[in-house]
């Protein structure tokens, strides 16, 4: 560190209570430079008793030191930082004339219930952080209050790291040791993802978001320390969310907790978790993939997710997190309501256990395990459906809002790879469903029956219902092809049986549709039917 030039007052009457008593020390345009090369080498760590070499049963020495205030004009830092990547330099200005905390953070029964300092000095920062571009302002109280070890010390800043913007006003207690900071804290930028360069909090990607709320923080640098992010409010894509999260350092890994919750959640704005556009906000998402150095990779005419899951990272900390989406905003092809679900990650082996959600009027249970600590991912769904009423499975079909009944169904999947796509590309399992004692829409049957003259005439003179006696599909899938064991509809005027295989991996449709019909007919077309083609394009 270097001034200009350099001022101090000593109170020489102190010494002769062997004190060395500096009232105050003056700088003027201090330059100082901080370097850290590693965890434990850096130039501002000092052991002025040298204990390495000390004298156990040496005496402490008589001598104290006392500094009451260091004042200077402007002053600039310089921080070579190896470890997070940094290099910074920070302004300092005083301000001219104090601010107190009240006015800077519209706080002012609790600044005057705790007594924090004003703001006295003003900053500015250039640089670069992990490699980012990173620019902000702020202001801290003067010297003498990092003194004071009950005197809440003021600090306040707003900076931006790419499109990624934090913006703080608060205390830090206990300057002098860092003992903790409650502070207001917004986070915002292009994908949740992106704070982990900056915090190293591991969070999914995410559409564009920004959330409001305090953070108290207890550091202890020796043993683990605590952040709380209480009662956050903000939102992800078009998504409000709600919550608290306690982000706890310590061994073997770091530690996530806490609830979330949506009212109005978009159902869109889950995309990017699995790969999918979210609609808005999806340019910059992608945009901080490819910062990040992921590519969109996904194959034209394919309908399957093809985005990786980064699990390289999944092992940096653990989670504990339950997520609550009240409301859920959809397509009117996709009737899925009130979803929840606990994430639990540990050793970067990822569970949803269990994601629940309702649909069509009935509810979808599911246990989620992905192994992401194996090479390739591994990943292992059990899913049960129950009550899924017809009629709410398609309300954009006209013919199936006459259709009356609920299906259940279980289904097991084994996989490995580290896409949805790879993962149904070789998987294993069974899928079962079954109905029974329902009412269709006559037409829709006769068109599935392929005898178009009776549609014409049901269409004419009106649409009665078929009964359906028994609806069931046991459908076996081995590396990534599902063959149908059972795959029938027995109605009061048709029995159908579907037979062939669906290919996830090359995404391929080969099944064939067998009617027999019962009772008189106008005009039959020949049968089977046939379906082929793709899954986009059937």
């Amino acid at each position: 560190m270097g001034a200009a030039k350099t001022r101090n007052w000593l109170a020489p009457l102190a010494l002769l209570t062997k004190t060395v008593w500096l009232p105050w020390i003056k700088l003027e345009k201090p330059d100082a430079r901080l370097i850290r090369l590693s965890e434990k080498n850096n130039n501002w760590t000092f052991n002025l008793a040298n204990d390495d070499n000390k004298d156990a049963n040496a005496k402490p020495s008589a001598w104290s030191f006392r500094l009451d205030n260091i004042l200077f004009d402007q002053g600039r830092i310089a921080i070579d930082d190896k470890v997070s990547k940094a290099d910074l330099e920070i302004f300092v200005d005083p301000l001219g004339k104090p601010l107190p905390f009240s006015e800077v953070t519209g706080s002012k029964g609790k600044a005057d219930k705790e007594k924090v300092g004003d703001y006295v000095f003003g900053l500015k920062a250039q640089g670069r952080y992990n490699g980012e571009p990173l620019t902000g302002t702020g202001k801290i109280g003067g010297m003498l209050a990092l003194r004071g070890e009950g005197t809440p010390f003021p600090v306040q800043a707003d900076f931006r790291s790419g499109n990624t913007r934090v913006a703080f006003d608060g205390v830090v207690n206990d300057p002098m040791k860092m003992g903790g900071v409650d502070l207001r804290l917004k986070f915002s930028g292009d994908s949740l993802g992106d704070l982990y360069e900056l915090t190293g909090v591991l969070l999914p990607d995410t559409p564009p978001f920004e959330t409001d709320g305090r953070l108290v923080a207890k550091i202890d640098t020796e043993k683990s320390s605590v952040f709380d992010y209480r009662g956050f409010n903000g939102r992800i894509g078009d998504s409000d969310i709600h919550g608290s999260l306690v982000y706890t350092t310590g061994k073997p890994r770091p530690k996530l907790e806490g609830d979330v919750e949506s009212r109005q959640l978009r159902l869109a704005d889950l995309g990017p978790l699995i790969g999918v556009d979210s609609g808005k906000g999806a340019e910059k998402s992608k945009r901080s993939e490819q910062k990040k150095g992921e590519k969109s990779v996904q194959p034209a005419g394919k309908v399957l997710p093809y985005d990786r899951f980064e699990t390289d990272k999944w092992d940096v900390m653990d989670a504990d997190v339950r997520f609550k989406g009240r409301r859920i905003e959809h397509g009117s092809s996709l009737p899925i309501s009130d979803l929840s679900t606990h994430i639990i990650l540990k050793n970067a082996d990822l569970r949803l256990q269990p994601l629940k959600f309702g649909m069509a009027g009935g509810s979808i249970a599911a246990n989620i395990h992905l192994e992401g600590d194996k090479k390739p991912m591994q990943g292992r769904a059990d899913i049960q459906a129950r009550r899924l009423k017809l009629k709410e499975l398609m309300p954009d079909v006209e013919l199936m809002q006459k259709t009356l009944g609920e299906m259940n169904g279980d289904a097991e999947l084994r996989g490995s790879g580290n896409s949805v796509a790879a993962l149904l590309g070789n998987s294993n399992g069974n899928l079962k469903l079954l109905m029974n004692d329902g009412l269709v829409s006559r037409n829709l049957m006769e068109i599935v029956g392929l005898n178009v003259g009776n549609y014409i005439v049901g269409a004419i003179f009106g649409d009665d219902e078929v009964r359906v006696n028994c609806a069931a599909a046991n459908l076996n899938i081995a590396n990534g092809v599902a063959r149908p064991q059972i795959f029938a509809f027995d109605t009061e005027n048709a029995l159908i049986n579907v037979t062939g295989t669906a290919s996830f991996a090359s995404e391929q449709l080969d099944l064939t549709i067998d009617p027999e019909s019962k009772g008189i007919r106008i005009i039959t077309l020949r049968s089977p039917l046939y379906v082929r083609g793709t899954f986009k394009n059937p």
